[in-house]
């Protein structure tokens, strides 16, 4: 669709609800009604599993399938996902990183078998398959945590999808370089900028120097490329960074990569509000912060978002109702339909103090960018853990701002009294809750694939994609062949397992600090933490652990942070652990209490996997605390079966938490 010129009214951007859960059948019913409610786009949410490249019967999957997106384990759950939605006419967004290569080829086949079916030309549905995989391998090192492979292989596979969709899948965007989780592990508008923009000199430097992409067509590459943001409440300054961001942008292609056409050198993006700023207290207020934060994308038309995303408000409750988000359609819906948003042109341009603002944070990103290439590029950023650690040290910042109260989080920090919420009225069921037994029809379920399957067929798939990885040719033919043979997630990514190895990123949690908290209440817990020592006879040790594949680290980072600096000495090994694993270090490193972080919805199973660990191996002396989103009827559960306290989103003041843990370990010394 053409961009309208300056003097008609601007179209509306692509509306899209990011939703996916418990199993294709039920996401498929999903899609379905949202496209009859006027849902423009199609933002598929991938259950962890899928994300990190485990089929459902994986011991790193226990308790995690279907739970924070659809498991997609081969090519029959693929077919079902879309089941009568016309991919030729779709619009697609995969939210899928270290496996997306793969989801793309598993997308292809069935979009080459809705042709088939059809009678269309296969050539020219797939000319018109619109969509983006997210495929920002960089920023998962950095904040989500979904990474498998190391940084070197990760940026070849992103390589060879963008090459090959240039030629095979046009209208694709292979990457969405994603500053989103960015924000929510810290990073200011600077950083944001800067980091997302250093991720696509990598991307683009990637492509250009293998040779794959004749010279002439290096401006398609970069024509296909978009970013996907986060908008904070900050509005003001979100929009001034989005105009900062396409600036930089403009020039970086222009000068960098010589992309004279100026469609080919617009800068494209999509955005989700910021889900993390969403509060579990007075969760109603996150309906204004949801609608604030989408202004700061759309009011600006020279910046404006060509497709958006909103969370619904009960996210920090758990995962939302369909009928949740379609409240959170129809705020789109409303803002783009029902006002004059859309009929004029840039409402900021001339505006001076737009323009101050904006020339701040380009000054900034420029003077961030020139350090990270300096170091090497952003590879080089993430292996040294210069960028984690920076926002690391970032968020901390903002967490003693909030904790301190020169950040007001109305109903959190300021203003707590409320009314009860007709919202969350007992027995109204606030949030969609997966069946448990999901987990175990995918194992059946994909049991039932592997027998169906010809089993000659798929290991020489898996041999040729093996040895094509040993070599410098493009991955994607090999996926595909793979795809089209039956073989599952988990057989794909462990083939690339086998040949690129894995990677543990750096935390960023030794190099940071919470810098200028309060020294009144930090130097209390400090002699809290002294005396307690005194008493269990040396230093007071913590394990903080992530179970599962959860890789949103942040919180846990900023725990152990508060922990040192309140003087645990503390053990942080990172994401994706098993509970024997967690246990196995708690008993060596004979700690006097583990912390558990979990945000995906599995605390109900790796949660007493690791109280029941701790148990078999002769430690259940040590108490086990949780934290994270944990409805209150799971958190009664989780302390029956053992855990000494739980904390969720509400229990913001961590210097309050560290006091309170060790209250607990002096409990468990029985020395309080």
């Amino acid at each position: 669709m053409p961009y309208p010129s300056d003097r008609e009214r601007d179209r509306p951007w692509v509306m899209r609800t990011y939703a996916g859960h418990s199993s294709a059948t039920a996401s498929n019913a999903l899609y379905r009604r949202n496209l009859e409610k006027g849902q423009t786009g199609l933002s598929v949410a991938f259950d962890l599993p899928t994300q990190t490249g485990y089929d459902p019967d994986d011991e790193l999957a226990k308790g995690e399938v279907g739970k924070v997106g659809v498991p997609v384990s081969h090519l029959g759950d693929m077919r079902t996902l879309f089941q009568d939605i016309p991919l030729a006419t779709a619009n697609t967004s995969m939210t899928i990183n270290a496996p997306a290569m793969w989801l793309l080829a598993l997308y292809q086949v069935v979009a080459e078998e809705q042709a088939e079916a059809e009678g269309l030309d296969r050539d020219e549905v797939l000319s018109k398959l619109a969509g983006t995989t997210q495929n920002d391998i960089i920023k998962e090192y950095l904040s989500r945590g979904t990474y498998v492979f190391p940084p070197e292989p990760s940026l070849r596979l992103i390589t060879d999808m963008v090459a090959y969709t240039v030629t095979t899948i046009p209208k694709w965007n292979p990457i969405n370089i994603c500053s989103y989780h960015l924000q929510e592990a810290g990073a200011t508008p600077v950083q944001e900028v800067a980091y997302a923009l250093c991720t696509a000199i990598a991307v683009l430097d990637s492509v250009r120097d293998s040779g794959q992409v004749p010279e002439e067509r290096f401006g398609e590459v970069v024509g296909r490329i978009s970013f996907f943001v986060n908008a904070g409440l900050r509005f003001v300054e979100e929009m001034c960074k989005m105009r900062a961001f396409g600036q930089l942008w403009q020039e970086l292609v222009a000068e960098r990569y010589g992309v004279t056409d100026a469609k080919q050198r617009r800068f494209r993006y999509g955005v989700q509000v910021n889900s993390l700023g969403l509060t579990e207290a007075q969760p109603e207020n996150n309906i204004q912060r949801i609608v604030l934060e989408m202004l700061a994308v759309t009011m600006s038309r020279d910046a404006r978002a060509r497709a958006v995303q909103l969370p619904a408000w009960n996210e920090a409750l758990g995962l939302p109702r369909p009928w949740d988000q379609q409240w959170a359609l129809r705020m789109q819906q409303v803002l783009a339909y029902e006002t004059d948003l859309l009929e004029y042109e840039d409402i900021f341009a001339g505006s001076h103090v737009i323009e101050a603002a904006v020339a701040d944070i380009v000054q900034g990103a420029r003077a961030e960018i020139d350090k990270v290439q300096e170091m090497g590029g952003a590879v080089a950023a993430v292996e040294s853990g210069y960028m984690k650690s920076e926002l690391v040290s970032s968020l901390a910042e903002h967490r003693r701002r909030m904790e301190t109260g020169d950040d007001v989080v109305v109903g959190v920090n300021k203003f707590q009294g409320t009314e009860p919420s007709p919202l969350q009225a007992e027995g109204a069921g606030a949030i969609e809750v997966v069946d448990p037994a999901v987990e175990a029809a995918a194992v059946t379920a994909l049991q039932e694939w592997k027998s169906s399957r010809d089993a000659e067929e798929v290991e020489a798939a898996l041999q040729s994609l093996r040895d094509t990885a040993k070599t410098g040719d493009n991955l994607m033919p090999a996926s595909m062949a793979c795809a089209r043979a039956g073989v599952t997630t988990g057989e794909w990514a462990g083939a690339l397992r086998e040949v690129f190895g894995e990677y543990r990123a750096p935390t960023g949690v030794a190099a940071a600090s919470t810098g200028g908290e309060a020294g009144a209440e930090i130097a209390k817990v400090r002699e809290h933490v002294k005396a307690a020592e005194d008493i269990v006879g040396g230093r007071l040790r913590m394990l903080v652990g992530k179970p599962g594949l959860d890789g949103h680290s942040n919180g846990a980072e900023q725990i152990a942070v508060r922990a040192r600096d309140c003087g645990f000495e503390v053990i942080y090994q990172g994401i994706r652990l098993t509970p024997a694993q967690i246990v196995a270090a708690a008993v060596q490193e004979g700690v006097h209490v583990v912390g558990l972080s979990v945000l995906s919805g599995s605390h109900l199973e790796v949660v007493p996997a690791v109280v029941d660990g701790l148990a078999a191996a002769g430690a259940g002396d040590i108490p086990v605390v949780v934290g994270g989103i944990i409805p209150p009827e799971d958190a009664k559960i989780l302390r029956a079966k053992g855990v000494t306290q739980v904390f969720t989103p509400k229990d913001y003041a961590m210097t309050e938490i560290m006091d309170q843990i060790v209250d607990v370990v002096l409990a468990a010394q029985n020395a309080e």
